[in-house]
């Protein structure tokens, strides 16, 4: 009987240390993977998902519009007014005019010095139809870049105030 005792103790034993698995435990809990995937924001694509703008990729380095945006860049930086005046359109310095005025302002250099670019200037981009050409435009006011319309008087090409994208935002806004 003794020795029927002991086998069906061993045999227990056997049986309870097999059930057990017998090698090393992982006590940790498992993550909740539903929960996981939706706490992680970054990854998120709801409407409020905050997200990086891509570079736009080079198409052309706008051999046209180039120059009036270099000169406009080494004209502010110089201080220089009438050389300002003479590369935004006629349009252009009227509606600034109008602005300087409501504000009291009788500088253009001293009404644009939050809008003058201190670094490198760049285009790229550039479209032509007719008489009006938009191009992106990069510095460091806009590291991402911004579309500025450049539009033809006299045959020269003259840099504007406005932005496609501006002004797209404007309509939708109900502003001026």
């Amino acid at each position: 009987m003794k020795q029927y005792l002991s086998l069906s103790l061993i045999f227990c034993t056997a049986i309870f240390l097999a059930a057990c698995g017998g090698g090393t435990s992982n006590n940790a809990p498992t993550p909740n993977k539903a929960n996981a995937a939706s706490s992680t924001s970054p990854t998120s694509t709801g409407p409020l998902a905050v997200t990086t703008p891509t570079p736009s990729q080079v198409q052309n380095a706008a051999p046209t519009v180039t120059a009036v945006y270099q000169a406009f860049c080494a004209a502010v930086q110089k201080k220089d007014e009438a050389a300002v005046r003479k590369i935004y359109s006629a349009d252009t310095i009227r509606e600034l005019e109008k602005q300087m005025m409501d504000k009291g302002e009788k500088s253009l250099l001293k009404f644009l010095e939050d809008d003058i670019p201190s670094g490198q200037c760049s285009v790229k981009n550039e479209v032509i139809k007719g008489d009006t050409a938009v191009a992106y435009i990069v510095s460091d006011l806009y590291p991402n870049g911004i579309d500025i319309i450049f539009v033809k008087e006299n045959g020269e090409w003259k840099m504007t105030t406005k932005s496609p994208a501006v002004d797209a935002l404007k309509s939708t806004t109900g502003g001026k």
